[in-house]
């Protein structure tokens, strides 16, 4: 009941979401396994099956465990929203602001475009290149290039077989979606345009090649004209 979450402010909701969170961990789940029924939590906790439903609605909005209707519980596998969403919350509060969020993105990206260039598989390395390739000869259409641009680094950072770094770079992207456009419209003419797509090429070759020093140094560079180009446009 709604009355009793709000007469204990709380405090067993909080205490069924540590103890669900703990079976997991005790258990031993695996993503796409199944949590003890509702029924089966309210039995074990001494809890309504309300304050249950509540703390699981709690650990799917933090993306620990996926909510069908009709089916139990399961384990979810990882994706970056939630953190997004904690990014998201800070640029709009003013706890951070764009330019540390691409300083961020920047130092993990060389990082990412290295590992890449050296652990990435043929058929990765083919899928990056597409990407870049899709990006060349678009300029009457951004919004494909920004969804090639995303993707392209989205794939290198999980060709990079570091699932941490992966995770931030897609919740940094699912923030910063909203700049691009600006940073694009902001480059002086359609040759300094042309020249970033190259860039990104040159990226997916140097992953291709196998060259990680080439790979973390254009990536650089690639962030150096990005952030000119945000600062062009009066975001930095």
């Amino acid at each position: 009941m709604k009355e009793e979450i709000l007469a204990t402010g709380g405090d067993l909701v909080t205490s069924a979401v540590a103890h669900i969170s703990s079976l997991i961990r005790r258990s031993e789940l695996k993503p796409g396994d199944r949590l003890p029924s509702e029924a089966a939590l309210s039995s074990e906790l001494k809890v309504s099956r309300t304050v249950v439903r509540e703390a699981l609605r709690s650990l799917a909005a933090l993306r620990l465990i996926d909510l069908g209707a009709g089916k139990r519980p399961t384990v979810a596998t990882l994706d970056d929203s939630s953190i997004a969403m904690t990014f998201r919350h800070g640029l709009f509060t003013e706890q951070i602001d764009i330019q540390q969020l691409l300083d961020a993105r920047r130092t993990i990206e060389a990082r990412t475009s290295a590992l890449a260039a050296v652990r990435r598989t043929d058929r990765e390395a083919q899928q990056i290149l597409d990407h870049a390739k899709a990006m060349q000869g678009a300029l009457d259409r951004p919004s494909l290039i920004m969804e090639h641009d995303l993707a392209l680094h989205l794939e290198i950072a999980r060709a990079s077989r570091n699932p941490v770094l992966a995770l931030i770079i897609g919740a940094i992207e699912g923030v910063i979606v909203e700049t691009w456009p600006i940073g694009w419209k902001s480059r002086a003419n359609d040759q300094e345009r042309e020249a970033m797509n190259r860039l990104h090429l040159d990226i997916a070759q140097a992953v291709a090649d196998s060259d990680p020093q080439a790979a973390a140094q254009l990536m650089n560079r690639h962030f150096d004209e990005s952030l000119k180009a945000l600062a062009v446009a009066g975001l930095l």
